[in-house]
């Protein structure tokens, strides 16, 4: 059993890094609760929208919050594996090989634009996504216990991409769309560069919230959240659905399941509460299965939209009393 007032300082620490880092993202605040809500989990985030809405920034500021290591590679047709992982090198003074460490090896990893390098390249992602672990010249090597990728595309712009292989698009615990903010909150992002407040804070960086010590403690919280069987019952509904649907060639797998019962648990926790209910699960469905879906033929020809069917899964499944 966890304890109450543990439950709501850890509930209360998390809605302290979200405000935190909206100092500097104005609007998008359910964005920023789903990549905490990722990292948390110990999953992956693909951040889908168009240039100019703050995927990046919104990246590297929750890295600051949380005061976790960020790195950036910028995904280009010319990126090789062993610029995402590193490579071993001969030592002319120690006559030995070592590892130079490429910037995989960190805490958060943003890999900008990743469909804009071949498969080739984004396959150097799999093992450290599923395992956090990455084989370089036949020796493995362990990442950080807090590696999370998170990766950006951009929805629109699809000349000089290359899709995303299905093993990858699998190991993205949720995707994450970073929309247009609302007019106030564009007023407000405009009237802080009037003001000079972005710059200050760009310059001071953001305050650490929740540290490495915190962050683990949290982690292993969530994994004490209840589930009941009912609920159970009702995620595994849900994705079975996706498998049997006319629109759907290829449903979610059981890592889905997997996901959405890892997010829901970890959506209690951030909501101050010790056992899961059947809106955390309907909240993050979308997020968390409608991007590993491949569509019929037809559905694609007519338009048909991902979320969309797993929003009529949901409304159509019987939620658990």
């Amino acid at each position: 059993m966890l304890d109450q007032e543990r439950i709501n300082n850890f509930a209360q620490q998390i809605e302290n890094a979200v405000d935190e880092a909206q100092k500097v993202i104005s609007g998008n605040r359910e964005s920023i609760q789903k990549i905490l809500a990722t990292i948390i989990c110990g999953g992956h985030a693909l951040l889908e929208g168009v240039p100019g809405t703050g995927k990046t920034f919104t990246a590297s500021s929750i890295s600051q919050v949380l005061d976790l290591d960020f790195k950036r590679i910028q995904f280009t047709p010319d990126l090789m594996p062993a610029d995402i992982t590193g490579t071993t090198i001969f030592d002319r003074n120690t006559s030995d090989f070592h590892l130079r460490k490429g910037p995989i090896f960190t805490d958060i990893l943003l890999a900008d634009e990743i469909n804009r390098a071949p498969a080739k390249t984004q396959a150097a992602l799999l093992e450290a996504m599923q395992e956090k672990k990455v084989t370089i010249d036949t020796e493995t090597n362990q990442l950080s216990s807090f590696f999370t990728c998170l990766a950006t595309q951009n929805p629109v712009e699809m000349e000089g991409t290359y899709p995303l292989p299905e093993a990858e698009i699998d190991r993205f615990l949720m995707k994450i769309t970073i929309g247009y903010p609302d007019a106030d909150a564009e007023k407000e992002i405009i009237r802080r560069y009037r003001d000079g407040e972005i710059s200050t804070v760009k310059a001071n960086k953001l305050t650490k919230i929740i540290d490495r010590q915190l962050l683990s403690e949290i982690k292993e919280a969530v994994d004490k959240v209840n589930v009941e069987e009912n609920i159970l019952d009702y995620i595994t509904e849900i994705v079975r659905k996706t498998r049997d649907h006319k629109d759907v060639e290829l449903g979610a797998s059981p890592r889905s399941s997997v996901a959405l019962f890892s997010v829901a648990r970890t959506i209690a926790l951030m909501s101050g509460r010790d056992f899961v209910i059947p809106d955390d699960v309907k909240a993050n469905a979308i997020s968390v299965l409608a991007h590993r879906l491949i569509l019929t033929t037809e559905a694609q020809i007519t338009n048909i939209d991902n979320a969309s069917i797993i929003q009529e899964i949901i409304d159509t499944t019987e939620v658990p009393k």
